[in-house]
């Protein structure tokens, strides 16, 4: 126990130092398993979790989940999105932010990840808002807010690692994330209603609404039909979710070339965003299981749990203390780091609690239900000062604008998100009603 909190201790100064998340969990897994069994028995398990890494079949899904996202963005169908959904919003004062969140929550369905999405979706629409005189603070903080949805909604390359570590089903955790996304979806826009309501000036009068055009009708039935044939894919039992990243990222393909978006340039954009996006995701994933390794050898879950026992906190508790440990860590961490990082310390804890509701007495129904909340404090974590790694997105996509600014911007949206959270723990059937 005392090493593994050493340990953690001195992950967390290497990351206040600036060193990699990925570098600094492999250095400090590989050195503490060498101290607690000697530096052969290291060396092989840090070369078993490169092997074993590299080759799982599994993480194929992150290079083309990722790849079906930079496809559609590359193809204008992102800016289709924002348009069709601002045919449907304008009509109401702050209807740009709706739209810009409507459009993140669309196309986040078929990207899985929030900062690309954020830094997408801040090109497509900012130049809009500025043009019809929306503030700034407004008009960021509904990117920011909206590009968190992405690690929600699925197909979510959160959730699908998340299922890796925990061995729980992909499937189930993507049922699981649809009505907490929608919930998102509606607290933004209920998030946007009150902030023009309460300061009129963050957005302009109403505007002259135009009809839709064929070309933004496109984009919102690609979206929704990539989404249907994933989803309708999974469960329809034609492929399993591993194989529906590559069936996803080929339909993306088909797409793009329809609609006559896809250019050579932006088709060679694509996949270097995306193998430079998952190099970066596989070296967090080997630090982290490495860092696994040592922790779970080291007995830290099993001394957390008789740390619980001995205190004799109800489950409840130790679930709220949970919760406010990855807020405070997701002020300094980036989403994925964080879960990969805590996951292995957590969820053993959590799947020997007894929640007390029958919803919750499948062990697999507990494990569902923590993913989810885990996910919501990660987006949450993603708007929240200090850091708050969308914001930083934007901030280096716009840098005109100050940091201060943006945070003012997310506020409300950040309410919004604490309100979904406190209605997902109480109630653990919205994350599981769909998985039954």
């Amino acid at each position: 126990m005392t090493i593994s909190l050493i340990a953690l201790a001195i992950l967390l100064l290497l990351v206040f130092a600036r060193v990699p998340i990925a570098f600094a969990m492999a250095i400090v897994g590989g050195i503490g398993f060498g101290l607690l069994r000697g530096w052969g028995p290291a060396g092989a398990m840090v070369g078993n979790a490169v092997f074993e890494t590299g080759l799982n079949y599994s993480l194929s899904v992150v290079p083309l989940f990722i790849f079906m996202g930079n496809v559609l963005a590359g193809s204008g169908i992102a800016q289709g999105l924002f348009s069709a959904a601002d045919r449907v919003f304008g009509r109401m004062r702050g209807g740009l932010a709706m739209a810009t969140v409507m459009s993140c929550g669309g196309f986040s369905a078929v990207c899985g990840s929030s900062l690309a999405t954020a830094a997408t979706m801040s090109k497509v629409t900012m130049p809009s808002m500025r043009r019809f005189g929306y503030s700034d603070s407004l008009a960021t903080g509904a990117i920011a807010a909206g590009g968190t949805l992405g690690i929600l909604i699925p197909p979510s390359v959160v959730l699908i690692i998340f299922g890796l570590l925990t061995e729980a089903d992909i499937g189930k955790l993507f049922l699981a994330g649809i009505i907490p996304g929608i919930l998102g979806i509606i607290g933004y826009l209920l998030a946007v209603m009150v902030a023009v309501r309460l300061k009129p000036d963050l957005a302009p009068e109403v505007k002259e609404v135009q009809p839709m055009t064929r070309r933004d009708a496109v984009s919102v039935a690609a979206v929704l039909g990539l989404f249907v044939f994933i989803m309708a894919g999974i469960y329809g039992g034609f492929f399993t979710p591993i194989e529906a990243a590559g069936m996803g990222a080929a339909m993306a393909l088909l797409i793009a070339m329809a609609t006559g978006g896809l250019t050579r340039g932006a088709l060679w954009n694509a996949l270097v965003d995306s193998a430079t996006a998952s190099a970066m995701i596989f070296a967090i994933i080997i630090g982290a299981e490495i860092f696994s390794n040592f922790v779970t050898f080291a007995g830290l879950p099993d001394s957390l749990s008789d740390i619980v026992g001995a205190l004799g906190l109800s489950p409840w508790t130790v679930l709220l203390v949970i919760v406010l440990i990855y807020m405070v860590l997701g002020c300094f961490l980036e989403s994925l780091s964080m879960i990969l990082l805590t996951v292995p310390v957590f969820y053993p804890l959590v799947a020997n609690l007894d929640f007390g509701l029958a919803v919750l007495q499948d062990p697999d129904a507990v494990l569902i239900w923590f993913a989810i909340i885990v996910v919501v404090v990660t987006e949450i974590s993603l708007i929240t000062p200090p850091i708050g790694m969308n914001v930083f997105v934007l901030r280096s996509v716009l840098p005109d604008i100050a940091l201060g600014t943006i945070f003012r911007g997310v506020f409300v949206f950040w309410v919004a998100d604490i309100i979904r959270l406190a209605l997902i723990i109480a109630l653990p059937v919205l994350s599981l009603y769909l998985t039954r």
